[in-house]
């Protein structure tokens, strides 16, 4: 690739530093050169605390992180110290964890990174801080600026899954379900699988709400009222959609094989299936943005962090998928 990944930081007092170390030291071969907005001497430190032979590099500019990439972690810096003990996070870190997002968008959307990666955040502790969106998602989308409503896939090899509803508590989400949110979650899915997945014609499979897919209204009005007139008008604009399936039976191997991605009505519907079959390794991807950007499926996960331990798997999978479809991004122009 021409230009590195970048990188964000994450919050400082999970494991976003360590796995950052972590995926440049067992780097694969397929995984390019990439560079973390953080703060050097923090990363210095956390190498040597944990006895990590890495070397980290400070550089200037993303279009030095090519070239250092080989003999040492890039890393440009956030601009500030960042201090931060394990598993306690701290509000004063918030203009540091979100300049690093910040400065990542500015990098991807002038051309000097390929694809955004993001480290996990901890919403609470932003929130203490004045931070006021849901999450990740939908902070980038008001960074994008383009008005379109983000949509959360998951991915991991053999599934594909976007919840239609995403950071709100059940009974909220039940009650805010919509034909138009189903329909533009179907709308965004679509277009991306054939832009960056290279699916030439997607097939979606749509989750019914309630068991059974709601057996005909005698189980919930939702399937009848809300799920089928997404269906019919989704396939009315050329979409592939079918459903509202069952969910009980949408995840298993054989099923799997029959669709493209799966629409979800609701948070855990779709992440409980994908963290089942690849919980190391699964990958979050932002759909409906003017960049890519894709992240470990994963927490700040404070129980673990400091101790190196924690597995750098979702990050690499994160880093590689970036890669690739920025690459599809660019080859198609």
């Amino acid at each position: 690739m021409t230009f590195p990944l970048a990188v964000t930081m994450g919050e400082p007092a999970g494991i976003g530093g360590e796995i950052a170390l972590k995926a440049w030291l067992e780097r694969p071969a397929d995984v390019p050169p990439f560079y973390v907005i953080d703060d050097p001497e923090r990363l210095t430190a956390l190498a040597r605390r944990l006895d990590w032979p890495i070397k980290i590099c400070p550089i200037d500019a993303p279009n030095r992180a090519v070239a250092a990439f080989g003999e040492a972690l890039p890393v440009v810096p956030i601009g500030m110290t960042v201090r931060a003990q394990p598993g306690r996070p701290d509000p004063s870190n918030a203009p540091a964890i979100l300049g690093a997002i910040q400065n990542a968008v500015r990098d991807v959307r002038c051309g000097r990174a390929a694809a955004l990666v993001t480290n996990p955040i901890h919403k609470d502790s932003l929130y203490r801080a004045g931070f006021h969106h849901p999450g990740h998602t939908e902070y980038l989308a008001e960074l994008a600026g383009t008005g379109e409503t983000p949509v959360m896939m998951l991915v991991c090899p053999g599934l594909r899954v976007v919840p239609v509803t995403i950071h709100l508590p059940l009974s909220r989400a039940i009650a805010s379900l919509s034909t138009a949110a189903i329909v533009d979650a179907g709308r965004i899915t679509d277009a991306a699988l054939r832009r960056d997945f290279g699916v030439d014609a997607p097939i979606l499979a749509v989750a019914g709400l309630n068991p059974h897919a709601g057996e005909g209204g005698s189980l919930g009005r939702e399937e009848v009222d809300i799920i089928t007139p997404a269906v019919a008008e989704m396939r009315a604009a050329g979409i592939d959609a079918r459903g509202p399936l069952p969910p009980d039976t949408m995840f298993h191997a054989e099923a799997r094989r029959n669709y493209d991605a799966a629409l979800c009505m609701y948070h855990d519907q779709a992440l409980i299936p994908i963290k089942t079959i690849d919980f190391h390794g699964g990958v979050n991807v932002t759909l409906g943005l003017p960049f890519v950007r894709t992240s470990p499926d994963h927490g700040t996960a404070f129980a673990i962090a400091g101790q190196g331990s924690a597995r750098a798997d979702s990050l690499i999978a994160a880093l590689r998928l970036a890669a690739e479809m920025a690459a599809r991004r660019g080859a198609a122009g």
